[in-house]
């Protein structure tokens, strides 16, 4: 069970030093008396995979929807541009900031001055890994950890009689949450099966052109590959267009397991050229403007909301897909 899951059940949700401004308004952001408008800091990863571009579509339009104002930054993939972003905020007097954390580390510094200037901060998508859960009001995202314990556990029960399963594994951005977790899920499912092996390990850091990339490296120095994890679809196809170039089949010769189930890849799914995917939903914007309202009226929230999520084989992507929303 990983540092940030424990520390966010053991936190306490602090009511009193964390009050938004429901609690001061004299205090807090740019919603302050004569003004009933909520304004949000918003700041992204990026725009790194389909998945991404889901979320960040949920949230403008849920924004919209809800009445509150965004001011939207996208982080490139770098926690630098995200941490100038949080500041800029905090300087603008925002009612509230949310944040998808681009790595684990590196925040408390950051979300201090939040904190100083009376400023709640939801995390949404990713967690942090620190000591003071104070830091932050809540955390809405998914259990990285139980996604990637569902896709092992599916090549367990799919391994069944098997001598010997090689795996291949795509990595997500080093340090970032979704790929410590899903890393670290996947590898305590498949303690139950010696049988299977994951003979190579690399970042593809969420990308298409990465997973391309590295699978074309691992298919060079793994002459036995039969299965691929890749921490994301996007990455998951990059894998099917090297595995194809090198003329196997993907889905059939090497059985490909994917995470967060956007159209593309469900599409593949479908088609059989992937064999298993665990969802991860993007669709935070309507929980995450929720939650905003309530910690600016002073109320009490959970400090761990997680979404509700599933998993889909061929024959389920096949059903899913005509009403799939992203």
């Amino acid at each position: 069970m990983s540092k940030k899951f424990l520390a966010a059940v053991a936190g306490v949700v602090l009511a009193v030093g964390l009050a938004g401004c429901g609690g001061d308004s004299s205090a807090s952001g740019g919603g302050g008396a004569g003004d009933d408008t909520i304004t949000m800091g918003f700041a992204q990863v990026g725009a790194e995979s389909g998945w991404r571009t889901a979320n960040t579509k949920s949230i403008q339009e849920s924004a919209k929807e809800a009445g509150i104002e965004l001011k939207f930054s996208d982080a490139q993939q770098k926690q630098e541009n995200q941490i100038k972003a949080i500041r800029s905020y905090i300087q603008q007097k925002v009612d509230v900031i949310a944040f998808s954390p681009v790595v684990e580390t590196g925040w408390d510094a950051v979300l201090l001055e939040a904190k100083r200037a009376n400023i709640p901060v939801i995390l949404t998508d990713r967690a942090v890994d620190s000591e003071d859960t104070s830091l932050y009001r809540t955390f809405l995202g998914s259990d990285f950890v139980a996604e990637g314990k569902k896709a092992g556990e599916w090549l367990v029960q799919e391994s069944t009689g098997q001598s010997e399963v090689n795996v291949v594994e795509l990595q997500g951005t080093t340090g970032a949450a979704p790929a410590i977790d899903r890393k670290e899920g996947f590898a305590e499912a498949i303690k139950a099966a010696p049988q299977i092996k994951v003979v190579a390990s690399q970042t593809g850091d969420f990308t298409r052109s990465g997973g391309k990339q590295v699978m074309e490296a691992f298919l060079k120095s793994n002459p036995k590959i039969d299965v691929v994890y890749a921490h994301n679809d996007d990455m998951g196809l990059g894998a099917i267009e090297a595995i194809e170039a090198a003329g196997k089949k993907p889905g059939v010769d090497i059985k490909i397991i994917t995470v967060d189930a956007v159209r593309d890849g469900m599409q593949a799914l479908a088609d059989g050229k992937i064999n298993y995917i665990v969802e991860c939903n993007p669709l935070l914007g309507p929980q995450l403007m929720d939650l905003a309202k309530k910690v600016i009226d002073g109320e009490q929230v959970p400090q761990r909301v997680v979404t509700e999520e599933t998993t889909f084989t061929q024959e389920q992507a096949k059903t899913a897909l005509p009403n799939r929303q992203y």
